[in-house]
């Protein structure tokens, strides 16, 4: 067992041995000294793991010498023992970034609980998160079968969100493999709800989720009614989990109302799933009623340059006649740009933004060796997510909308995956090229693997001829065509990639907010 050592200064340290030897009865090695001017000459000359600090020192004061410490040996924890419980000392000694603060007099046990908050709070938090996952295990993997219904799964996905966070803060590998391979089995099931239900849920809206077509019509419209005035924010590739990272970010500055969950449509990409939310209808009744506003992926042009009309026709389609904007976001210069005109933009009643930051670092890092590197797993896919939001402008967009009044729906179009498992598949030249689903006439492929719809309009997706069929990857797998299929299959393996069937790219999240 790891012994720690301790510098404890203290002008009475004479008065302390009772404490000092209960440390060391419990296995910390601890040098006393009687001044700051000690502790600073000891501090120079050898490696200790934590300092207790006595505020009210002759000579050099406590705060002084705590200052002298962060210059020397930043990274120090320092525990600061006072008999003063004045406010501004406190808030100086915090402001110092002490590790914990103590008021005399004291006890051998408070002293043992700050060393163990500060020191071994690691150990005890992953053990703790070690034994529940463990306790946990087998009543999830029970609950897989027991899934009746999307809102079943949601709080089954929303379980392993949280023990992918929590284990991220472990070093404890092996759960971490165990966790990951809980989670795809959670996937392989949650692909076969999705194969059973997902056709039923076009024929009633009774007994399935809220879907993307949905989102305007039941989280905006009412709002807009009421006289409410609501900036959309939509960003692009958003997952819960990533979702999750953000959140203590932007509740500094917001309240949040609501936090839910809706499904992203099938397929969950932008041509798809996004042009649905703007439009407020299935891929199948945008290409009837706006056929110009839909391209095939056989046709040239981007697949949703017309975003911005459909949210116009939905908005008629409502009877919302009111000042709106939209807006897409591309780079951060595009996005301060933005921001530097919201006054202009606080006429409308109505503002929809979408950011594509999310969706580009997806892409960057199946391109680019570097953002393959930073972003080698999802916890480092969330952490990437973060420094960028961080210093982004879609975060100065929701510090500047905290002081208004307007009402912010954030959510995303859909979700990724981490890829690792091929399937061969074999099309004719006008089949699509997504990793994560195909369309198109005359597919062959393992069927295992993926799961098939062989007619379209039974789940509100338009059919390019009589003969298309959708198919679908599910849990981690990725298409890839046997012409240079091994080279393919090198380069797509562990990338995230998004268009199938999967918690990470179905289960979205869509949080209301306001001003505190």
């Amino acid at each position: 067992m790891q012994r720690y050592t301790i510098l404890w200064a203290d002008d009475e340290i004479n008065l302390l041995k009772a404490h000092i030897m209960f440390l060391e009865s419990k296995g910390y090695d601890v040098s006393p000294v009687n001044s700051g001017v000690e502790a600073l000459e000891e501090i120079k000359k050898k490696n200790f793991d934590c300092v207790f600090l006595d505020e009210n020192m002759p000579g050099m004061p406590g705060l002084a010498v705590l200052s002298e410490i962060k210059i020397i040996k930043p990274s120090l924890p320092v525990i600061m023992i006072t008999k003063s419980e004045e406010e501004h000392i406190m808030e100086e000694a915090i402001g110092s970034k002490i590790a914990d603060y103590l008021i005399k007099p004291i006890n051998p046990n408070q002293i043992l609980m700050s060393l163990k908050k500060v020191l071994h709070n690691n150990q005890i938090v992953s053990e703790k998160i070690n034994a529940k996952y463990r306790d946990d295990f087998m009543e999830l993997s029970s609950r897989y079968n027991d899934c009746k219904n999307f809102e079943d799964w949601v709080d089954i996905y929303k379980t392993l969100v949280r023990y992918d966070l929590d284990i991220e803060r472990t070093d404890q590998k092996s759960m971490k493999e165990v966790f990951l391979s809980q989670k795809k089995e959670a996937n392989a099931n949650f692909s076969s709800f999705i194969a059973n239900e997902y056709p039923k849920w076009f024929d009633s809206e009774e007994n399935r989720p809220m879907l993307s077509h949905e989102i305007i019509r039941k989280k905006t419209y009412n709002l807009l009614k009421k006289g409410e005035k609501v900036f959309f924010i939509l960003v692009d590739n958003l997952r819960y989990d990533q979702w999750l990272e953000l959140q203590p970010y932007i509740t500094k500055y917001m309240k949040v109302e609501k936090e839910e969950v809706y499904s992203a449509l099938l397929p969950t990409t932008t041509a798809y799933a996004r042009n649905s939310i703007f439009s407020g209808l299935l891929p199948i009744d945008i290409v009837k009623q706006h056929r110009s506003y839909w391209t095939y992926e056989d046709e040239e042009g981007s697949k949703n340059q017309f975003e911005g009309e459909l949210l116009g026709e939905q908005l008629k389609r409502l009877r919302l006649d009111l000042p709106y904007s939209f807006n897409k976001i591309f780079s951060n210069e595009q996005g301060k740009q933005y921001v530097s005109t919201l006054k202009n933009l606080e006429k409308n009643n109505l503002n929809a933004v979408v950011f594509n930051f999310v969706d580009m670092l997806s892409h960057a890092r199946t391109d680019m060796a570097m953002i393959r590197e930073l972003a080698s797993d999802d916890a480092a896919y969330r952490s990437l997510t973060k420094s960028w939001f961080e210093h982004s402008p879609l975060f100065d967009l929701i510090k500047e909308l905290s002081k208004t009044d307007y009402k912010i729906i954030l959510t995303t179009d859909h979700g990724t995956v981490k890829v690792d498992k091929p399937i061969k598949i074999i099309g004719d030249r006008k089949t699509t090229t997504n990793l994560r689903y195909k369309a198109g006439k005359s597919l062959s492929f393992s069927s295992k693997d993926a799961v098939v719809f062989n007619d379209p309009s039974k789940i509100g997706l338009p059919s390019r001829n009589v003969s298309t069929r959708y198919v679908f990857a599910k849990e981690d797998y990725f298409f890839a065509y046997p012409n240079n299929y091994n080279h393919y299959v090198k380069y797509y393996t562990d990338t995230f990639q998004h268009g199938g069937i999967s918690l990470e790219e179905m289960i979205c999240p869509l949080i209301t907010m306001s001003k505190k």
